[in-house]
């Protein structure tokens, strides 16, 4: 496996050093793959099996980091300002829908 090595001042090496627990190579590692899955993703649409699997594993989709829709904000603003009902029970919200 290859290796390869970052250059960081003193003050952020003294902070990291605060967190010994912390793999900061694993860390670094995953970051690097989701930065590589998202390109993919935003040139395909799509991901292959590993960059699902690896997704899955770390509970994370490319979609996460894509910006929220204007329309999204403008329906759930329009809903903030709508009626709300209360409901007693799970099963009278399930009614209600049906």
């Amino acid at each position: 496996m290859a290796s390869i090595t970052l250059s960081v001042n003193e003050e952020l090496k003294g902070q990291l050093k605060r967190f010994q627990w912390v793999n900061w190579s694993e860390i670094a590692r995953e970051e690097t793959i989701k930065k590589l899955i998202f390109e993919h993703y935003l040139k395909s649409g799509d991901i292959t099996n590993e960059e699902w699997a690896f997704c899955e594993k770390i509970d994370w989709h490319p979609v996460d980091e894509l910006p929220i829709r204007e329309e999204h904000v403008r329906q759930l603003e329009k809903s903030k300002k709508g009626k709300t009902k209360k409901y007693k029970s799970v099963d009278e919200f399930f009614n209600a829908l049906r």
